[in-house]
């Protein structure tokens, strides 16, 4: 059974982020509300983690986004935000005027955190609006 859930519900904290503007702050990527939302300041790459309550398996992420172009996920089963192994990478189309929205395919990985890495983007700032997983 596939379920999509708001990833704040599941007890999931964003634990790391590499920028962080007041009126955007990182929460906003697991909240739910694509209206809110995480938003860069500053070079490439930009990353974000989010760490789950518990060992989590993972079938997919869905990310809604603005001027992603390049994007890697990483995992881990630790308690701590470090020592990632690479899961997937995938090139975002440009939209313009409306949110990307990918699916992204992590073959049931098991992971207690997370890692969202932005390599590129189509513009200096991107902005991610949310992060769904599907388990």
């Amino acid at each position: 059974m596939m379920i999509d859930s708001t990833l704040s519900s599941l007890g999931a904290k964003v634990v790391l982020a590499a920028s962080s503007d007041e009126n955007h702050p990182p929460e906003n990527i697991i909240d739910g509300n694509t209206s809110t939302f995480w938003m860069s300041t500053g070079m490439f790459p930009q990353e974000f983690v989010i760490r789950f309550a518990e060992p989590t398996t993972v079938a997919a992420v869905t990310m809604d986004s603005y001027n992603v172009k390049h994007l890697k996920i990483e995992k881990n089963t630790s308690q701590n935000a470090s020592q990632f192994e690479p899961v997937t990478e995938k090139e975002f189309e440009h939209t313009e005027g409306h949110l990307q929205s990918n699916a992204i395919s992590l073959n049931g990985s098991r992971a207690t955190h997370l890692r969202f890495l932005i390599i590129s983007g189509y513009d200096h700032f991107v902005s991610v609006h949310r992060v769904s997983v599907k388990n």
